[in-house]
């Protein structure tokens, strides 16, 4: 059994890879299931599916820390704390469906791991010579969503101009981009703080998606003497120690 799950969680075979996209569909399913149903009262159906979304994500936890040499040092990273968030949030409706939202620091893990990074040169042409916009993109991305949630969650009870996930949504890119049309607020001290957040943060990513998508493009080929790993796309020879490269390329019509 082992076995079986460490290579479904860390090899790069075909049914690992498989396992590894489904995990990553899964999530985003997740996180478009509980944006969908901010819009409608808790039904009894949109509890049971929290519940069993949570038994899922309790399941793979769980797994994780079996095939974990050292389990305990799972409770040292952030990614784990999310999860444990995660996992409270859908089986016990009564605190909040909104931290549901913190499940898309889980693909961010994903899309980081070398196993799957390496798959996606593979199997998506171009893929290489995008990956830093992609990754910059993402980091964007996660940060947006993780956010929405967070505001929603401390805020839907307090302020009545956060109705919804769309209304926090509206509210996070606003402040990221410092347009702030000033009709939605945040309440308190706290949501002062998380304002900040939002606008120190956010303009940080967002920036740092600015520079990647403007610069020369570079690809990722590690030179086998020196380690140097961003390249110019037509490179044949390592520009910190000569050493003849190959850059794997798709050619010219």
């Amino acid at each position: 059994m082992l076995p079986i799950l460490r290579e479904l969680y860390e090899d790069d075979t075909p049914r690992a890879v498989r396992f590894r996209y489904g995990l990553i569909f899964f999530d985003l399913a997740t996180i478009l299931f509980v944006i969908v149903t901010s819009f409608f009262p808790a039904y009894g159906w949109i509890e049971l599916v929290d519940f069993a979304l949570g038994l899922v994500i309790l399941t793979d936890f769980t797994l994780r820390a079996i095939i974990d040499p050292q389990p305990i040092r799972q409770f040292t990273r952030f990614a784990t704390w999310a999860d444990i968030a995660a996992i409270a949030s859908f089986l016990a409706p009564i605190t909040g469906e909104a931290f549901g939202f913190l499940r898309i620091l889980r693909t961010l893990r994903l899309l980081h791991s070398y196993q799957l990074l390496r798959r996606f040169r593979q199997d998506f042409p171009g893929f290489t010579e995008r990956e830093e916009v992609i990754v910059a993109t993402v980091n964007l991305v996660v940060f947006l969503f993780v956010m929405t949630g967070l505001i929603y969650a401390t805020q839907a009870r307090i302020n009545a101009e956060i109705g919804n996930y769309a209304d926090a949504l509206y509210f996070t890119v606003t402040a990221l981009t410092t347009t702030g049309f000033g009709d939605i607020t945040l309440e308190g001290t706290s949501g002062r703080m998380l304002s900040v957040l939002v606008m120190f943060v956010g303009v940080t990513l967002f920036l740092r998606l600015a520079q990647v998508v403007f610069r020369p493009n570079k690809v990722h080929h590690e030179c086998p003497q020196c380690g140097l790993e961003l390249h110019d796309p037509d490179a044949v020879h390592c520009k910190h120690c000569g050493t003849t490269i190959h850059i794997r390329t798709e050619g010219h019509i």
